[in-house]
């Protein structure tokens, strides 16, 4: 199934065979393709770059596609990669995440930084790392495998 051009969204490369490889979803999803593109939200004399995830129904493309800016899907990985490392180590405290020292790491950003702490106002939090640790590890293989890959293409990039 290919993603539509005809949309607002203008894609430039694409991934028209997504759900083949879409995680432990590989097969039995509705995201059908990913693209780089023309963002929807351009406006005249103003044009950014998106990536888009593509669902579809099985009917129609559905409006629950997302699409953001390349540098929030960046701010994304960057964000998954220091919770997977803080994890990796987590089992030195009791609760797998300190409770007196929440903060993670800040991640300095143009002039800033991005803050990544555990959610503390969560009040089932000790419950629900429990769970969301039991998952990081029955996806470690398929996460490994495409962390390999972006390692590789950092590298061949010269970061």
């Amino acid at each position: 199934m290919n993603i539509p051009t005809t949309l607002k969204h203008k894609p430039v490369v694409v991934s028209d065979d997504y759900e083949k490889i879409d995680g432990r979803y590989s097969g039995d999803t509705d995201v059908k393709g990913l693209s780089l593109g023309l963002a929807q939200w351009n406006d005249r004399g103003k044009v950014d770059i998106s990536a888009k995830i593509w669902r579809h129904s099985g009917k129609r493309w559905s409006r629950q596609s997302e699409e953001l800016p390349l540098h929030r899907v960046l701010d994304l990985a960057i964000f998954i990669l220091r919770s997977k490392l803080y994890f990796k180590d987590s089992y030195v405290f009791e609760k797998n995440y300190d409770p007196e020292n929440p903060v993670i790491d800040r991640i300095g950003m143009q002039g800033d930084a991005m803050t990544v702490k555990m959610c503390t106002d969560n009040e089932l939090l000790d419950e629900d790392l429990k769970l969301f640790l039991q998952v990081l590890s029955e996806d470690d293989e398929l996460l490994s495998e495409r962390l390999t890959q972006l390692g590789g293409l950092l590298r061949e990039m010269g970061y």
